[in-house]
């Protein structure tokens, strides 16, 4: 995350350094080109990174403190238990006496403490939640849905709240933030003192603590990091939604003999920049209900409602919270569903989509996660690893995680403004090391980052072409930014 992760130059090295930052750059070798090279590119990329990067730190921390202590859509409302739940009827008739509309989704609460949750839509547009105490038909609450603090943080989090434009920009500054751990780790490598690597020097002073902590530091998060990266890419509009996620939607085509609609999973259940659903199943196209076809649900003598679904449901193993989505439109299906991603549970190997013929009960697709491809188990898992929501555990890592990257962005600065000589008219790249074995490695790391994620490329490219173009030409210039 650094503005300069390098490591301290031998004696000699360090002699030479005046003399060596005013030799003409013609003279060096193909490593020390390719050094100075790859110090500019973590130079720039820190430049662009290090503001995105203490955003996204900050909204993550907050979004998991309001998960947290707070819960998303009402799961932590506590009520007073009693003896017997009323029906699930007369749950929805004082739902909707107090939030008249349409109901979309039932949630079940995680214990009989718990309050249980309605989403409803009104006539006039949007969602709305209601907790109610299923034991009394108490109406506990009732607020707007994802229109809170938690809900900027999450916009904020992922688009800037400028939508599109915003989304890209954060996807070039997550892809740019792994060239910036690449190449921080290339430009620090230990040559032989791995302990200064692995433990901080606590007894140093001013920049030399500084850089020590920030060495330390960013060894140890440098590969957490690169999860968060790439699970964080998984959202991203080019990467996770034209590419990855397109290879790794689970085909529908498995659900064998069931008519499917020209709906996706993401139009027909997530709500706007809600995803309700499984990563995996977002671009799946949804089955529909009027046919044969599908497995014996719901029992041929009952009838297909809200209560008898539920019922399946748990008779099908769904413990604890799970939502019930209802048939949108002639077509539409029951939607039984249990997402760690939605703060469902906190064990990602038991996320469960089901969805029910809303005219026979019939089972027309039933998805576990061992259903999913290899891509999307990692991100079944990875995202709500990423998002803290697998236990205490997670939450702890990950504010953690979240303060260590402030702080690597902040010390980054910190260490470049003391390291460069005041008044210099350079960016004052660190000096080039006694060794560089690894150079023809480092180089072959990023074409792969190139290949892998396309707005990188894009953006190296216009990099190369800047040091070639401009200042392999203007003398001072690359004199300049050296």
């Amino acid at each position: 995350m650094a503005l300069s992760h390098s490591s301290e130059a031998a004696p000699a090295t360090r002699a030479q350094a005046p003399s060596q930052q005013t030799t003409d750059l013609n003279t060096r070798t193909a490593a020390q080109k390719f050094y100075f090279a790859a110090w500019r590119w973590h130079f720039y990329a820190g430049l662009y990174v290090i503001p995105f990067m203490i955003m996204l730190a900050v909204t993550g921390m907050m979004m998991m403190l309001l998960t947290q202590y707070q819960g998303r859509d009402g799961e932590k409302i506590r009520i007073e238990q009693g003896e017997t739940p009323l029906r699930v009827e007369a749950q929805m008739e004082a739902a909707l006496a107090a939030q008249p509309g349409t109901i979309v989704e039932w949630i079940g609460p995680k214990g009989d403490d718990l309050a249980t949750v309605f989403r409803i839509a009104p006539e006039e547009g949007g969602n709305r939640l209601v907790a109610m105490n299923p034991y009394t038909g108490d109406i506990v609450k009732i607020w707007d849905r994802r229109t809170g603090w938690y809900d900027w943080a999450d916009n904020m989090h992922g688009s800037l709240l400028i939508g599109d434009t915003g989304d890209r920009l954060i996807e070039i500054a997550a892809g740019l933030s792994i060239v910036l751990v690449l190449t921080g780790l290339y430009i620090w490598w230990p040559r032989g003192n791995w302990t200064a690597a692995l433990i901080p020097n606590l007894r140093a002073k001013g920049r030399a603590l500084w850089k020590s902590l920030h060495a330390v530091i960013g060894f140890w998060m440098s590969a957490l990091l690169i999860v968060f990266l790439i699970s964080g890419l998984a959202w991203a509009g080019i990467w996770g939604g034209k590419f990855v996620q397109a290879w790794s939607t689970f085909p529908a085509q498995k659900w064998d003999n069931v008519p499917l609609s020209d709906v996706t999973h993401h139009e027909a259940l997530n709500h706007g920049h809600t995803n309700d659903v499984p990563w995996a199943l977002e671009q799946t196209l949804m089955p529909e209900s009027g046919s044969a076809a599908g497995l014996t649900g719901v029992p041929a003598q009952t009838s297909v409602t809200l209560e008898s679904v539920i019922i399946l449901g748990r008779h099908l193993g769904m413990e604890g919270r799970f939502r019930v989505g209802f048939p949108r439109g002639d077509t539409g299906v029951w939607t039984i569903n249990r997402d760690s991603m939605s703060s469902d549970s906190t064990d990602p190997f038991v996320d469960r989509t089901i969805h029910i013929d809303q005219y026979s009960g019939r089972i027309l697709a039933d998805v576990k996660y061992e259903d999913y491809s290899w891509a999307g188990k990692s991100m079944a898992v990875g995202i709500p690893f990423h998002m803290g929501l697998m236990g205490t555990w997670n939450f702890i890592l990950n504010m953690a995680f979240c303060l260590s990257v402030i702080f690597l962005s902040v010390s980054g600065v910190v260490m470049w403004l003391k390291r460069r000589p005041a008044r210099a008219g350079r960016l004052a790249a660190p000096p080039v090391p006694a060794e560089l074995p690894f150079w023809k490695g480092a180089v072959v790391i990023g074409l792969f980052c190139s290949l892998a994620f396309p707005l990188v490329g894009l953006t190296l490219l216009a990099v190369l072409a800047f040091d070639l173009l401009v200042l392999g030409h203007i003398p001072a210039l690359k004199r300049a930014f050296s």
